[in-house]
């Protein structure tokens, strides 16, 4: 098992990037995304860049992330992660800030230098308006190169977390290779619905809003092997 979360991200992709590696629903919304092993590691790619080149964060730097199970928290979290940056869920002082619309109540008691807002909108449309004090995440991110080179070795928690990862996974009965749909109410925690995955170098189909009616027939159309709910 690799000791970063950086080298278990690019060892799941590695067999085949074309294949589906995580897919979105949001039944709320009709919202449906699918990425690639190589789309999703060009969105991390690209924000890494935008956290190391633009930012000019050094790994070890406390990073806060707002946001609930999605596609682009993924691409957040493991632009961190491959950044090596510190990344922390509660209230508290931070060089960044990642948060969603929905949650900039709860982001006001943050002090960040840094602050980025996602709509996390279908198609990953930009914001309409950008909240006085944050730029628009997938405006800003767009303009960074697809590769980033991580920095050998772990990053602060990646230990602890990949640990943990591992005993969900065994927990949650996630094979190797599964393709996984997981309910994002149920499994809000990225130990859960990223990581856990990751080590098993499964795919994913993350859903929001489920709609038990969509149940049966996603999981023929999806080919899902073990379903998390």
């Amino acid at each position: 098992m690799a000791d970063n979360i950086a080298r278990v991200f690019a060892d799941a992709i590695a067999t085949d990037p074309t294949r589906p590696l995580l897919t979105w629903y949001d039944d709320a919304s009709g919202d449906r995304t699918e990425l690639s092993g190589a789309t999703l590691a060009n969105w991390v790619a690209k924000t890494a860049n935008l956290l190391v080149d633009e930012v000019g964060l050094a790994p070890g730097t406390p990073a806060g992330v707002l946001l609930p199970p999605h596609w682009q928290a993924a691409a957040v979290l493991l632009g961190c992660w491959s950044a090596k940056l510190n990344v922390v869920d509660t209230p508290g002082a931070v060089d960044v800030l990642f948060a969603a619309v929905d949650q900039f109540d709860e982001a006001q008691s943050w002090a960040a230098d840094e602050r980025y807002a996602l709509g996390l909108a279908p198609l990953a449309a930009p914001l309409r308006q950008v909240p006085p004090g944050f730029a628009d995440y997938v405006v800003e991110v767009r303009r960074h190169g697809d590769h980033f080179t991580p920095q050998p070795g772990p990053g602060p928690a990646d230990a602890r977390l990949l640990t943990r990862a591992e005993a969900r996974a065994d927990e949650l009965g996630i094979l190797p290779g599964a393709r996984v749909l997981i309910d994002a109410a149920g499994h809000p925690d990225p130990v859960d619905w990223l990581l856990a995955p990751l080590t098993r170098a499964a795919t994913v189909v993350l859903c929001a809003n489920q709609d038990p009616a969509r149940l049966a027939d996603r999981l023929i159309t999806e080919r899902v092997t073990h379903s998390l709910r």
